[in-house]
């Protein structure tokens, strides 16, 4: 039987008793012909607030030409955006993880209250890509996650920049290693237009794992935001909405487990972000495939690294563009039997069959060769132990150290950390630890790029390990373990430690553990108290009476 491609619409537009709702589309332009063709939401979320997602509005103008052209009506609508990078290191850094559930939440609210009969869901800074995948899940109509692109490096002098670079320069300006003026040229020479983060960040790690599992258009999400093929390959999935449409392929047909497992092993063989752990597992509640913490590990164990990317490596999101893009490295997976060549995309072409298209730039060395790996394992360990038996994640693109074993540095804050660091508190050796920044008690598990970064900077990144129930930036390098669970804020064994407590992490072993007697720990637990609610009304105080555990990929549960 066809696919009605009208299906949803026409509850809306279609018969007499609909004549009002036309009139009102009429009045901003729409013809009785358009109302008479699918209709396709086009979810944006553009914003002038970063350079993220700034591009996105003349990108949206290039996806409802190739909607139009294929036969469909668009109807774009706008959603929120918030930057990380920009709100790094304050109090609204909260809001970051928050607006994941708020944006799908509005993506979803617009889709039921308007019947549209597909979905395309355009986005770019870091939460907008799971929160676009998550409403996709959500809806289950045809559609399809169209991803703004990189920014390209910034240049001062020989070396290309990111805003890794401008992070780290500011613990070494702390640590007296550059001038003012230095910090300065860093700054302003970093960013140099529109697009996410430019390494194997977050945004970027996200937008390839949308790819390899199945939900984006392979090979459309490598295109820098500013590339002149970018308007193209937006014309072109306004294209595919409408083919995807006619199919009436659905997004949870798509996110099976297999595609889930192709899109681990494309985050752990690039070094990608432990954010990718918490977002996953948020679009497979949506999609009710089960999916638990320690199977990122099991990918990862059996995954090589083979992507030379920053923050671990050498290269930017646009240099593994210009070296092949996702299709080199999902050729590589499928050549070694990391990855399922028979999960179903949206192109209607196989995993295996996309990545069969790979064009290798000859010379290339941003993706190694399968006999060639940076490492034998990817980039994700999980991890449990007496500090988090429930798990916590952490990052190892194949630099960092296994093991270290040191003194507490308890904060109960991030501020409080990153005033230590800028203080030049922290010695080598030392464990830093910084809890209350869970999904309850931030809330909203704020990111620790600004004291990882000021950590390195200070040159400390190879002496001094982290800790936290927060989060991490996909721009994060180092022995850092996150999403520490339980958190504090619920009684987890961070909130049990004190400043001198001997810690250790042991990568290999999948340990993280706290040296004090279980005795010891059981007393100052009793003597606990859970912290006042930082907020009791509005947006955060509604997040924290919902939230999970970041084990569980932090998602809101309604209580009911």
């Amino acid at each position: 039987m066809a696919y009605d491609v009208k299906a949803n619409s026409s509850i809306l537009l279609s018969g007499r008793d609909r004549a009002p709702a036309r009139s009102f589309l009429k009045a901003i332009g729409y013809t009785d012909e358009d109302l008479q063709k699918p209709i396709v939401g086009i979810a944006n979320t553009w914003t002038e607030t970063m350079p993220c997602n700034f591009n996105l509005r003349a990108l949206a103008a290039r996806v409802k030409d190739g909607v139009r052209a294929a036969g469909g009506t668009p109807m774009e609508f706008n959603t929120v955006a918030i930057s990380d990078g920009i709100t790094m290191g304050t109090e609204g850094m909260k809001a970051s993880l928050v607006s994941r559930e708020l944006i799908a939440d509005s993506m979803e609210l617009m889709a039921r209250g308007y019947f549209f009969d597909a979905l395309i869901t355009l986005v770019a800074c870091d939460k907008t890509i799971p929160a676009g995948g998550m409403a996709l899940l959500r809806m289950n109509v045809p559609g399809l996650l169209v991803y703004g692109g990189s920014i390209m490096p910034g240049r001062l002098g020989d070396r290309d920049l990111t805003i890794q670079d401008v992070y780290e320069a500011v613990g070494a300006h702390a640590a007296g290693k550059i001038t003012d003026e230095e910090l300065k040229a860093v700054e302003d020479f970093a960013c140099p237009g529109a697009g996410a983060c430019g390494g194997q960040f977050t945004a970027n790690t996200m937008a390839l794992a949308m790819e390899f599992c199945g939900l984006s258009a392979m090979g459309t999400a490598g295109v820098p935001a500013e590339d002149p093929r970018k308007g193209d390959v937006g014309r072109r999935c306004g294209e595919l909405i409408m083919d995807i449409l006619r199919r009436g392929v659905r997004p949870r047909d798509i996110f099976t487990p297999q595609a889930i497992d192709n899109a681990i092993a494309g985050v752990a063989t690039t070094g990608g972000s432990t954010n990718a752990v918490l977002h996953l597992m948020a679009m497979a509640r949506e999609a009710g495939v089960p999916l638990e913490i320690d199977h990122f590990d099991a990918v990862s164990t059996r995954t090589p690294l083979l992507g030379d990317m920053r923050p671990g490596g050498r290269y930017a999101a646009a240099d593994l563009d210009r070296a092949g893009g996702t299709r080199l490295v999902a050729q590589r997976l499928v050549q070694g039997g990391y990855a399922d060549p028979n999960a179903l995309t949206v192109t209607g072409r196989t995993f295996g069959e996309e990545a069969a298209r790979a064009e290798e730039t000859p010379g290339q060395d941003v993706v190694r060769r399968l006999d060639n790996p940076l490492k034998s394992t990817g980039g994700l360990v999980i991890l449990h132990g007496s500090l988090a038996p429930d798990g916590c994640v952490v990052k190892v693109a194949g630099y960092e150290r296994q093991s270290h074993t040191g003194p507490a540095r308890v904060f109960d804050s991030e501020e409080a950390a990153m005033a230590a660091v800028t203080e030049r508190k922290i010695q080598a050796g030392d464990v830093v630890v910084i809890r209350y920044e869970g999904p309850r008690g931030g809330p909203g598990m704020r990111e620790m790029l600004g004291v990882t970064a000021a950590i390195v900077g200070e040159g400390l990144g190879e002496s001094v390990t982290l800790l936290t129930d927060g989060r991490f930036s996909g721009a994060t390098r180092g022995l850092m373990a996150g999403h520490v669970a339980p958190e504090a804020a619920v009684g987890g064994p961070i909130a049990a430690v004190r400043e001198g407590d001997t810690v250790s992490f042991d990568v290999a072993q999948r340990r993280l553990d706290l040296h004090v007697p279980e005795d010891e720990i059981r007393q100052r637990m009793r003597a606990w108290q859970p912290p006042a609610p930082r907020y009791t009304s509005g947006v955060f105080a509604k997040y924290v009476s919902m939230v999970g555990s970041a084990c569980e990929g932090a998602v809101t549960t309604p209580k009911l």
